[in-house]
């Protein structure tokens, strides 16, 4: 009896594991698009909540200097689509601005609130690190330190 029970917890457990990985989950779309980018990240899973939390930013060079790129936001939930944005890189020094055009749902009016943010990101960027500031406008601006990764976090297997 007792290692039935044993089991039927171990498959709980494994069922809501499983069910909280497919809430961080990108379209194959997103995937495709950042396949060819340069990653750098710095999400990770809180031990305390079971969230994804962090940044992932997706860089592609267009000539010598021009870059666009996707920044992706995890505060709990990853948002569907990163956020468009662009600049230059000039050296080691990268400079992106763009604006976020943020969809949410207040509750219990179930009403949606639209707001857009400007974000801006300035830093050092290299082979293997971004090293600098993302401000979003509205929230408290993060110095960060980004690690190159080989694809962003929702599209991990």
């Amino acid at each position: 009896m007792a290692r039935l029970r044993a089991c039927l917890v171990d498959g709980f457990l494994a069922l809501l594991v499983a069910s909280g990985a497919s809430d961080v989950s990108a379209s194959k779309d997103e995937c495709a698009q950042t396949a060819h980018m340069r990653i750098y990240s710095n999400a990770y899973v809180s031990e305390e909540t079971g969230d994804v939390v962090g940044y992932d930013l997706a860089l592609e060079q267009r000539n010598d200097s021009a870059v666009d790129a996707l920044l992706y936001l995890y505060e709990g939930q990853a948002h569907d689509d990163g956020i468009r944005i662009s600049g230059s890189l000039s050296g080691k020094k990268l400079t992106l601005k763009g604006s976020w055009v943020e969809h949410r749902i207040e509750y219990p009016e179930k009403r949606e609130i639209v707001q857009t943010h400007l974000v801006k990101i300035d830093g050092t960027l290299d082979s293997g690190w971004f090293r600098g500031r993302i401000t979003i406008e509205g929230l408290t601006p993060d110095n960060v330190r980004l690690k190159r990764a080989e694809r962003i976090w929702v599209c991990k297997p």
